[in-house]
């Protein structure tokens, strides 16, 4: 990290908000404009990463540091290699999603030899302390689906089918693990492999899914674009009735939560990830900070319903949800 300047941290919102005094006016500490946090996701930028990204981008603002964001389309191999790009291009701390911890085990070793502090974000909460973070942000997705389990409990319903988007992502079959740690009925994980990239095929193979066993009654959706957009037609095509569970938002997935087709959202708070992410590496590049305890910074799971779908809907439309 460059030493060139050093700024007072006493005007450092963030610290009071966290419960900490802020350091004396004649505290050393490096110039802001100095620090470059990297943030590299497996994101697609889609409704859910763009959040993310917004947040990131608002608290690099607001800290006055240099940000590099970039996604990698669900591509582990190229997150693998921004990352490493990102060790030697003079990253001082690095944020990583985790959808493939065997593919990113090797980068985030090289950014821990060369000295660079890491978080993991968003996915990743059971193997962040394996990969030398030292915390994690996001909701832990095990949790997230027992939760999901409860509230189909509390509708009724007797066999959810758990469908999931990409094959290999640890995040997703852990959602699907706790729904299943919590439901009392059948809870089916369901191939949906490559269901964003083919919204029109993924509606048939849940069609069909559907069509084949009619005790299916709930859908547990791990993406609000395959909730919305695939499930939902699906259902309707399939000519049955079905409660739909969604993780994470979109517009379209919103409107039917009003509409009351879409029974919830699970609302792992993206923004917050971003945002927060980039903060935790700041705190420690700048003051020594490593927060969590060892143990993840959770921002989720919350649960958008028709009793608050109104709220986050203005929020949504301002970009921070």
């Amino acid at each position: 990290m460059s030493m060139k300047k050093y700024v007072a941290l006493a005007g450092v919102a963030m610290l009071t908000l966290a419960g900490c005094a802020a350091p004396a006016a004649d505290t050393a500490a490096p110039a802001t404009s100095d620090i470059k946090i990297c943030v590299y996701t497996h994101g697609d930028g889609g409704t859910f990463w763009s959040v993310a990204q917004k947040g990131a981008e608002q608290a690099a603002a607001d800290l006055g540091v240099e940000l590099d964001y970039q996604g990698a389309n669900n591509d582990a191999a190229k997150q693998a290699s921004t990352i490493e790009a990102g060790v030697a291009a003079g990253c001082d701390g690095i944020a990583s999603s985790v959808p493939d911890a065997e593919a990113l085990q090797g980068p985030m070793d090289a950014a821990k030899a060369a000295g660079i502090p890491t978080v993991t974000m968003n996915s990743g909460s059971s193997v962040f302390t394996k990969l030398g973070a030292f915390t994690h942000v996001g909701q832990d997705e095990v949790i997230a689906g027992q939760q999901a389990g409860l509230k189909f409990n509390a509708m009724g319903v007797k066999h959810v089918l758990c469908p999931i988007q990409e094959a290999g992502n640890v995040g997703l079959a852990d959602r699907c693990a706790g729904l299943k740690q919590t439901f009392k009925g059948k809870a089916e994980e369901f191939n949906l492999d490559g269901g964003l990239a083919d919204l029109t095929a993924a509606t048939a193979k849940l069609q069909a899914a559907l069509e084949a066993d009619k005790t299916i009654d709930a859908i547990f959706a791990l993406n609000a674009d395959i909730a919305a957009k695939a499930a939902m037609p699906a259902a309707e095509a399939a000519g049955v009735s079905v409660k739909i569970g969604t993780v994470d938002m979109s517009p379209e997935a919103l409107d039917a939560i009003e509409a009351g087709t879409m029974e919830f959202a699970i609302d792992q708070q993206q923004y917050a990830q971003g945002y927060m992410s980039v903060v935790l590496l700041y705190l420690n590049l700048t003051n020594g900070h490593e927060l969590g305890g060892g143990q993840p910074v959770y921002t989720g799971p919350g649960f958008v319903t028709k009793d608050n779908v109104a709220k986050v809907k203005e929020l949504v439309a301002a970009g921070s949800r």
